[in-house]
């Protein structure tokens, strides 16, 4: 079992900068990837980016390319996502997501489906 922990949500302005962030704990060793996903009022939850847990292969929805920053600090079992150049669009519950499985191409990794373990959520909140 893998638990995450998400945090650093929070209110920001358009044109603004967070940073949240997913805590795991348990089998973190078993861990092939890690995502971030979010998920916004009467929307389906939807792919932001993913990270290989060991290495440094990323990959990014079209929409957030070139704004946020997928990293992780596997001293502190922890991923990040740096988010810069918010708009009112990015609001959502952002979850943090992991997979257990170190075959499958982490680029591949873009759907709910393919991930075991969520975290609880942390709501991001853009004003216009």
């Amino acid at each position: 079992q893998v638990q995450l922990v998400e945090s650093g949500g929070g209110l920001v302005q358009a044109g603004g900068s967070l940073r949240v962030s997913c805590a795991a704990s348990g089998r973190t060793f078993s861990v092939g990837t890690m995502g971030w996903f979010r998920q916004a009022p009467g929307k389906e939850r939807e792919f932001v980016a993913a990270i290989r847990w060991s290495g440094s292969t990323t990959t990014y929805a079209d929409s957030v390319q070139g704004r946020f920053t997928i990293s992780r600090d596997n001293a502190k079992n922890t991923v990040y996502l740096q988010m810069n150049s918010l708009k009112p669009e990015d609001t959502a519950v952002y979850y943090c997501a992991a997979r257990t499985d170190f075959r499958t191409d982490s680029r591949l990794l873009v759907r709910v489906d393919q991930y075991a373990y969520w975290g609880q959520g942390t709501q991001v909140t853009v004003s216009s």
